[in-house]
């Protein structure tokens, strides 16, 4: 949570504060929600609150539908995109729906809550050169480091995680005789994703070389470690990433390098639902945005060496 968004939350009036730390209980404890999720989910309802104190309301049998909708008009006016306002509408139905279940307003006005659809954009993928390329970036490093950094790529690579699902790997986690990675995902929901032998490769030096030059008393069972011993933190990978992506290729980071393996797999003649285990998407639906990938980047050749494109 930024600090304007701290404040906003400290300026609320005791009443709607109150009501918005049940429901950030609630996120936590009930529905088992990542961090992550939980602070983007109250940092919404944070300026919803925030926006019904400034229209006069001190309660949350204040909040009604018009409330609702100044508020994503509000910001559409200050240049929120649709994407923003489709998730801020779906934070706002989430608060009401808990709000009435809880019995702390008479009718879930969230229900008719009408918002814009997001844009589904293609994502950036690299070619197949050039994300061989990013992996093998650190092929043949021995220091500690580079060691762990050819690790991050080859497994983000391979098996087309999440980072936050890479830097959460424990040692344990990685069952090397079969090459699987035992992955907690999103909703805690575990599926094992396998990996290929470049992969088991940069292991197995992390393992025996990098990883006991970098181990501390803090380092627990975390498989990946930053310089002072404790688990790698995301941002880190992140950096990773970026100083990998070789000149002309889109400049992506780890979530791109996961677009880019769903891709490659499906144009090595994977089927769709293998991809979605692979990616561990709930949906059907979110994995077929790769097959718009590479229906586009099948237009595209043709554009260019068909005779009569």
């Amino acid at each position: 949570m930024t600090a304007r968004t701290a404040d906003a939350r400290a300026a609320l009036p005791s009443p709607l504060a109150e009501a918005l730390a049940g429901y950030e209980d609630h996120l936590r404890a009930q529905r088992d929600l990542s961090a992550h999720t939980v602070r983007g989910y109250v940092g919404d309802a944070v300026w919803l609150l925030d926006h019904l104190a400034r229209r006069g309301g001190t309660r949350v049998d204040d909040l009604d539908l018009a409330t609702l909708r100044s508020w994503l008009a509000q910001g559409r006016t200050r240049g929120a995109s649709r994407a923003t306002t489709a998730r801020r509408a779906a934070a706002a139905r989430s608060l009401t729906g808990w709000l009435r279940r809880a019995g702390l307003i008479p009718e879930d006005v969230g229900l008719r809550l009408v918002s814009p659809k997001a844009h589904r954009t293609l994502p950036d993928v690299l070619a197949p050169d050039q994300a061989r390329a990013a992996v093998e970036s650190a092929a043949g490093a021995e220091e500690p480091v580079g060691l762990r950094d050819a690790v991050v790529l080859e497994l983000l690579y391979a098996s087309g995680i999440r980072v936050s699902e890479l830097v959460g790997l424990d040692v344990d986690d990685v069952d090397r005789g079969r090459r699987l990675l035992r992955v907690l995902g999103k909703g805690r929901k575990e599926r094992s994703v396998p990996y290929g032998a470049p992969a088991e490769r940069a292991l197995d030096a992390w393992l025996t070389r990098g990883r006991p030059a970098l181990a501390t008393g803090e380092s627990g069972p975390a498989l990946l470690l930053g310089v002072r011993g404790r688990r790698l933190d995301a941002r880190e990978a992140r950096r990773t990433v970026h100083a990998a992506i070789p000149p002309g290729a889109p400049d992506i980071g780890p979530h791109g390098l996961r677009h880019s393996a769903a891709t490659h797999v499906l144009e090595g003649g994977a089927d769709l639902r293998s991809v979605q285990e692979l990616l561990g998407h709930a949906s059907l639906a979110t994995t077929q945005i790769y097959t718009h990938v590479t229906v586009e980047r099948l237009r595209a050749v043709h554009a260019q060496a068909h005779p009569r494109a």
